[in-house]
């Protein structure tokens, strides 16, 4: 059975930088937590890594969210770095330019994943709209968000992100 584990965008800028909120912080453990298990299955362990230009403020998203963050090169840009020590030679990273990764979903489609977990920021932004693009490459994978791996600075969205990930069959656990 081929599983992954897929780290969304566990940024500086999403936890303590320009976008960041005190939830990001408190499910660091928890996401270290998950690489380690999933070390321990020999598993796949994948993450995604937000990535803007100086132009951002010119793009569609900048257009929307005109807060500058996760710069190429800077330290807001870098994955958070007790995550990064955990990580190991052999992990793919999708570096990405908007809130889902195409690239990501044509590597799950050729690897043809059984199991997919994703973990990571923002519940409502790139963890969703990560998992619908899991769910279409992989249709008869089981989907997996971890509830206690992943936050919104926006609790209400939150809720509703976990609630429409359920609706699309996306197996969420530990909702508390």
């Amino acid at each position: 059975m081929k599983q992954c584990l897929i780290v969304v965008d566990y940024q500086n800028d999403f936890i303590d930088g320009a976008l960041g909120f005190d939830e990001a912080l408190q499910i660091e453990a928890a996401i270290v937590d998950k690489i380690k298990a999933y070390r321990l299955l020999n598993a796949d362990i994948l993450f995604t890594q937000d990535t803007h230009d100086e132009d951002y403020l010119e793009t569609e998203e900048g257009k929307h969210l005109s807060i500058v963050h996760c710069l190429k090169g800077t330290y807001g840009h870098e994955i958070k770095s007790s995550i990064k020590k955990l990580m190991d030679k052999d992990d793919k990273i999708f570096i990405k330019h908007t809130f889902p990764s195409l690239e990501l979903g044509q590597y799950l489609k050729e690897i043809g994943y059984d199991i997919i977990e994703l973990v990571g920021l923002v519940s409502n932004i790139c963890v969703l709209s990560n998992a619908v693009i899991a769910k279409a490459a992989c249709p008869n994978a089981r989907i997996i968000v971890d509830a206690s791996c992943t936050a919104s600075f926006d609790s209400d969205l939150h809720q509703k992100a976990l609630d429409i990930m359920e609706g699309i069959h996306i197996n969420i656990k530990n909702r508390g």
